[in-house]
Parts: C-alpha cells; sequence; structure tokens
C-alpha cells in the first residue's frame, strides 16, 4: 500500500489539536453525555420525546450558518454562482413535489441523506486532523467510516427488537409499518451485519497500520476516530439513544468549527468582516438565533407543522449540499482558518 506524506516536521509548526485537548476530547465525545440521558429517561415516554424534540431543534439551527457561509462570500459564490443560484429553487420544488407523494417517503429520504452527512462531517473532521499532522490518509478513513456505518444500519435491522423500539418512540400506525417495513429484509440484514463487520475489522486494521507506518503519532486524530466508532457502537447499543446523540453532536460541532473558522479568518468577505472581532461575533450569534427562533414560533406555532417541516426540509437540503463545497480543505482561506499550514 502506497500513501502520500507530508514531511511529519510540518505537525510541529502548528497545532495537532483543532481547538485545544480539552475542547476538542468534549466535542468528539459530547454525543455520550445526550446518549445517556436518552438510554436513561426511555422509560418515560413524554420525557424522551421532549429531548428528541429539543435534539431535533438544535439541528435544525446550525442548518442555515452554511448559507451564510456561501451567500456572505462572494469568492465562494463565484466559485459555483450557477449552483447557488438555482439550489434553492430547485430544492423547494422537489420538496413541495415529494411531499405531495410520500411524507413518510421524504423523511426516510431525508434521514438517510442525514446519515450520510454526518458521517461525512466526522470524516472531514478527521482529515483536519490527518492535515495537521501532515498525512494523506483519507482514501482509507472514508471507506472505513461508511462501513462502520453501514453496519450499525444494518444490526437495527438484524437483532434490534422493532417492537419495542416502537412501543419506546410511541408511533402510530402510520408511523410504525415504516419501522416495521425492516421485517421484510432482516435475512438481507443479517448477511451484511456480519459481511460489513468483517469488514470493518479490516478496514480498521488496514488504517491502523497506515497511522504507525507514518510516524506522525496524532493524538487528537485518534481520539476523535475512537469516539466516531464508540458512537457508531452507541446507536447499535440503544438505536434512539445513540441517534440522539448522533443528531446532537453533529450540530454541537459543527456550531464549534464555524466559529473556529470564523475567529481566525482574516479576508474581506462580508461574513469574514460581519464576525471579525468578538463583539461582531457575539452580536452576529444573537441576530442568527433569533432569526432561527422567529422561524421556530412563526412557522410552527402560527402556521401549523407542515410548514415547519417544509422549512426543515428546505434549510437541510441547502446546508448539506452546500457543505460539500464550504469546506474544501484544499482551498488555502478554508485550511488557514481551520489552522492548517501549507507544506512548504
Amino acid at each position: 500500500m502506497q500513501t502520500s506524506t507530508v514531511r511529519p516536521q510540518l505537525a510541529q509548526r502548528t497545532s495537532l489539536w483543532l481547538h485545544g485537548p480539552v475542547l476538542d476530547a468534549l466535542l468528539g465525545w459530547c454525543f455520550l453525555p445526550i446518549a445517556v440521558v436518552v438510554h436513561f429517561t426511555e422509560p418515560h415516554l413524554g420525557t424522551v420525546q421532549a429531548l428528541v424534540g429539543v435534539i431535533f431543534l438544535i439541528s435544525f439551527a446550525h442548518q442555515p450558518l452554511t448559507l451564510g457561509l456561501v451567500y456572505g462570500d462572494p469568492v465562494q459564490r463565484a466559485a459555483h454562482r450557477r449552483l447557488y443560484t438555482w439550489a434553492p429553487l430547485c430544492a423547494a420544488v422537489l420538496i413541495m413535489l415529494g411531499l405531495s407523494i410520500s411524507l413518510s417517503m421524504v423523511a426516510v429520504l431525508a434521514g438517510l441523506w442525514n446519515a450520510e452527512h454526518t458521517l461525512m462531517q466526522r470524516y472531514g473532521v478527521m482529515r483536519i486532523y490527518g492535515r495537521k499532522a501532515g498525512d494523506d490518509h483519507g482514501r482509507l478513513e472514508k471507506p472505513m467510516f461508511i462501513v462502520w456505518l453501514v453496519t450499525a444500519v444494518a444490526f437495527i435491522g438484524a437483532y434490534v427488537d422493532l417492537d419495542d423500539l416502537v412501543l419506546k418512540l410511541g408511533l402510530d400506525a402510520n408511523n410504525s409499518r415504516g419501522v416495521h417495513a425492516l421485517d421484510h429484509v432482516h435475512g438481507l440484514a443479517v448477511v451484511l451485519f456480519w459481511v460489513g463487520a468483517a469488514a470493518s475489522v479490516l478496514l480498521t486494521v488496514r488504517w491502523w497500520r497506515a497511522e504507525r507506518a507514518f510516524g506522525q503519532a496524532s493524538p487528537a486524530k485518534h481520539l476523535y476516530a475512537v469516539g466516531t466508532l464508540a458512537l457508531v457502537v452507541a446507536v447499535m447499543v440503544d438505536p434512539i439513544a445513540g441517534v440522539a446523540g448522533y443528531v446532537a453532536a453533529h450540530a454541537i460541532e459543527y456550531f464549534a468549527v464555524v466559529h473556529r473558522s470564523l475567529r481566525t479568518r482574516r479576508d474581506d468577505a462580508p461574513v469574514a468582516v460581519a464576525t471579525a472581532t468578538p463583539w461582531r461575533r457575539l452580536a452576529v450569534y444573537v441576530l442568527y438565533f433569533a432569526f432561527i427562533a422567529t422561524i421556530v414560533v412563526t412557522l410552527g406555532a402560527v402556521f401549523g407543522g407542515t410548514l415547519y417541516a417544509y422549512a426543515i426540509l428546505f434549510f437541510g437540503a441547502l446546508h448539506i449540499l452546500y457543505d460539500g463545497f464550504v469546506w474544501k480543505l484544499r482551498r488555502p482561506n478554508v485550511a488557514a482558518s481551520l489552522g492548517i499550514v501549507a507544506p512548504a
């Protein structure tokens, strides 16, 4: 196996951590206390539903951030002008079309897309740590993460008691049918789980050998990798608590990465100028969360749940789509904002 490497001396000129050892550890493992709290409140359906509601509100709150990073940066807009011009209109039309056909279908597709997107954010943070250490192991890490997630989902279909899951979630007859649809793929899920488990071991061993051969240990990266594996295992052990931690940690971590990037940006884009000082950032954050509160209260309480669900799907679709273009570490300004020093 050949992997391209950058001189290990590069890591000595920049911190291997994104925020610092303590904060990175807290962020990388913030799913754990959330999952534990949800797990121990599961006997109380009302409490679990309230917690899940708060978690999904936090998740929704992070999504429009990406729009500010795109439309507040002329360089970003110019790089993909047609995409950023037409994507909102296309998303609006497709969501309306999907909701007119089947709300359950849209919810399932959105859930799967979000699961993949959340995993790719974990992969992206791993690459930040890898770039800081000077390695180029992304081709090993991406398939490893994907196989971990597929294995966890297959485990749910193969070995989780679906009747108990429906009972804990308090689903009605219509929504429970979506869960019980997994009964039809039980045999396939069993096979897929064991194939995935074997592939997971092989890919993890291969990645670890590459890390050791590289010779520049990154405790930040390794701690984060273990945390990602623990998150996937949590989803298998308790799907409700694990998914709650999975969703909440994604949003919390995204807020932290955006803050880290804005805090160190020195370009003249409107979004960078507006957040150039601590007081400006505080003002922007207050206005932003006021905007989120307005959406929730206006659309949720005044106009009803359907319009609120539409807003969640709309902002979520654009967030997932745009993120793939905003956080390209190959762009020098993006790398620099995250503390990645270009090789000499």
